[in-house]
């Protein structure tokens, strides 16, 4: 889920800049080490709008940068348990379908794709539903529901989808349940 939040930090400050602009020097560096870096308990800083305050200006042992608290403006991305995301397919392997969803990769595997069987088309890198006419490949968009995360770091981040759930998966998938839907409502009230 995307959120705008006011953080509290500290900025190093290179010694570089010092004489600058300091409002600027310190976005500048807060770009520099949080912007597209997972924060732990906020996620992934997808911008820093702006510093509401500057305090301090600590210079630690051998460290020519100073070190500013700071409270700023950010936009995260954090991925949340249960929540429904849209995401393009970015790769398709035969584990399954890498989907991108904001700046975070998930996975969504082969057992997780539809209720049926699913192959691997090595050739066209494509996931093959045995019995329906549904496929999954490169440039895809779909919605899937997020059933696992794990943050730790950003070599390291674990994102598991699934699209296993009416409402779930391409737009074609979604329209064909909900005909189907219909007409089994229609039938029973026959």
């Amino acid at each position: 889920m995307y959120k705008r939040l006011t953080v509290e930090d500290s900025v190093r400050v290179p010694p570089e800049h010092l004489g600058d602009d300091l409002e600027e020097s310190v976005q500048a560096g807060l770009k520099e080490e949080v912007e597209g870096e997972i924060q732990e308990g906020l996620g992934v800083v997808i911008g820093v709008e702006e510093v509401n305050s500057i305090e301090g200006g600590d210079i630690k042992p051998e460290d020519a940068g100073v070190h500013y608290d700071v409270e700023y403006q950010a936009i995260v991305y954090e991925p949340e348990l249960h929540e429904v995301v849209h995401g393009e397919v970015v790769d398709v392997t035969g584990f399954g379908a890498f989907v991108r969803i904001g700046p975070f990769d998930g996975l969504c595997h082969v057992s997780q794709v539809m209720d049926e069987y699913v192959n691997y088309d090595e050739e066209n890198e494509m996931l093959v539903a045995e019995e329906e006419n549904f496929s999954v490949s490169v440039g895809d968009v779909l919605i899937s529901r997020i059933i696992a995360v794990s943050l730790e770091n950003q070599e390291s981040n674990k994102i598991n989808l699934t699209m296993r759930q009416p409402g779930l998966g391409k737009d074609e998938w979604i329209e064909k349940y909900e005909e189907e839907q219909i007409s089994e409502e229609e039938e029973a009230e026959a």
